[in-house]
């Protein structure tokens, strides 16, 4: 659900019965609607049992629950107004990131160029692993590389050398100790270029060539487009 829409529950207005006693009436269609309530208040005064009526505080009660629920109503309007002023404010000023190179952990695109990477190992580890996987989780190619935070090329082949097909690949890092025992293992961060900046889910998101969505948060860096 988009967070910047609300709902209130709708307001149930005590009905009399020939006892006296305020039973729940039918759920109120629009709590916001203050001349229904009034018309339906109205028939509860007029259908309660003359020898038994109603105490006038629970009038003053019901007033006061409508008149709490008619300004949730109009605060969460506001709230939602403003809400979406933000997220186009947010959108205008990011405007300015589009043709410009995010880095991020995210897939690539490959489409036969190399792709340059920027693994982070662990500085302690004693050796490091890089698995990439294609767009359906499916490992094709696994390869040693330093232990360092140096950008690396990832030229696209397969663990039979074979070229690759074009299409969108991940890259985990994998550190591992003396025993080859895995400590850690992230994704690698590289850069791709903003064709997109887009709102969904009340959260700003970018569109990365190929068609990757990357959250703002997850952006480490920024750079002119080469």
């Amino acid at each position: 659900m988009d967070p910047t829409s609300f709902s209130t529950t709708p307001t149930t207005v005590p009905q009399a019965t020939p006892s006296g006693t305020a039973a729940p009436a039918p759920a109120v269609a629009a709590p916001n609607d203050f001349n229904t309530f009034l018309k339906m208040l109205t028939v509860q005064m007029q259908n309660q049992d003359p020898l038994d009526p109603i105490d006038s505080a629970d009038y003053a009660v019901q007033l006061a629950t409508f008149s709490g629920v008619e300004q949730q109503v109009k605060t969460n309007e506001l709230l939602g107004s403003l809400s979406g002023q933000m997220a186009l404010s947010g959108l205008a000023e990011m405007a300015g990131w589009v043709g410009q190179e995010a880095r991020a952990a995210m897939p690539a695109w490959f489409d036969g160029a190399p792709v340059t990477l920027s693994p982070n190992p662990l500085a302690t580890a004693d050796s490091v692993e890089l698995i990439v996987k294609d767009a359906q989780g499916k490992e094709v190619a696994r390869s040693d590389i330093p232990v360092s935070a140096e950008p690396i090329e990832w030229a696209g082949v397969g663990k039979d050398g074979a070229p690759l097909p074009k299409g969108f690949y991940s890259f985990e890092v994998v550190s591992k100790d003396a025993e080859g025992k895995a400590l850690l293992t992230e994704q690698a961060e590289l850069y791709a270029t903003v064709t997109e900046v887009r709102a969904e889910g009340g959260k700003t998101v970018l569109v990365m060539q190929g068609g990757a969505l990357v959250p703002t948060s997850s952006v480490t860096a920024l750079r002119q487009g080469s």
